[in-house]
């Protein structure tokens, strides 16, 4: 059951082709769960007319159950996505809604952080919901944090979560990169018992900014194994980079 659950989970990932499927934007993903089947989740979903949905989100714990919370919240912002839905804070509360519900049925204590990004493009990104920081890399070579607690809060704590909801816009010149996350990186530790923590990941991201979004994150991701050395991954490591061309 676990084996089937981790595949179906694999197969809702977004594909290559559709990560370079926008022609001004160069972007790379990389996710791997700390059990058979994990509770991150990201997708990148193009629309007609140049429009992109991309999500970036951890579920509470990990596991069979966080797993299929996981791709509950998928099919949720996939179907709202293609049936038209284009107002954000009241997407949001959709997605919300349907979780909470759902997870009142599984009778569990599951919640959920989710950042939901529109690019429109042109650099142009509106973010709306709550996630974990997210790293800006400008031409200047300084590293912008951007925080998203007052963006939103966890989903399925509460049916009704949009007066919460707010939204933010975030612009990218080309050659500026964004850097989304869950805290399985942040929080990875070394046999001492170090985290990783978020500047390190501004260091290394930094560090191999001229790098393509792929290279990028393969950089990133060996020095966060390297970081680990023999320690136990003890959380799913989830990382996006997006890369204005």
């Amino acid at each position: 059951e676990l084996d089937v659950a981790k595949e179906l989970q694999a197969m809702v990932l977004p594909h290559t082709a559709e990560l370079s499927s926008v022609v001004d934007l160069d972007v790379a993903a990389f996710m791997s769960p700390a059990d058979e089947v994990g509770g991150d989740y990201y997708d990148f979903l193009p629309a007609p007319g140049g429009l992109v949905k991309i999500g970036i989100g951890d579920v509470s714990g990990h596991g069979l159950q966080s797993g299929v919370v996981m791709l509950m919240v998928q099919t949720a912002v996939r179907t709202l996505w293609l049936s038209g839905l284009r107002d954000r804070e009241q997407f949001l509360g959709l997605v919300n809604r349907l979780l909470f519900e759902n997870i009142q049925r599984l009778d569990s204590h599951r919640s959920m952080t989710l950042s939901l990004l529109d690019y429109r493009g042109e650099g142009q990104f509106s973010i709306t919901g709550q996630h974990e920081e997210m790293l800006i890399l400008r031409n200047n070579g300084k590293v912008e944090r951007m925080d998203t607690v007052a963006l939103g809060m966890p989903l399925a704590l509460d049916l009704e979560i949009e007066p919460f909801l707010d939204t933010v816009e975030l612009e990218l010149a080309p050659g500026e990169c964004l850097l989304l996350h869950t805290d399985g990186i942040t929080e990875a530790e070394n046999p001492a018992r170090e985290l990783y923590g978020l500047d390190r990941l501004a260091a290394i991201a930094l560090e191999h900014r001229a790098l393509g979004a792929d290279a990028m994150v393969q950089a990133i991701i060996a020095d966060v194994e390297a970081f680990m050395g023999s320690q136990v991954v003890f959380d799913d490591i989830t990382l996006m980079v997006i890369k204005r061309r």
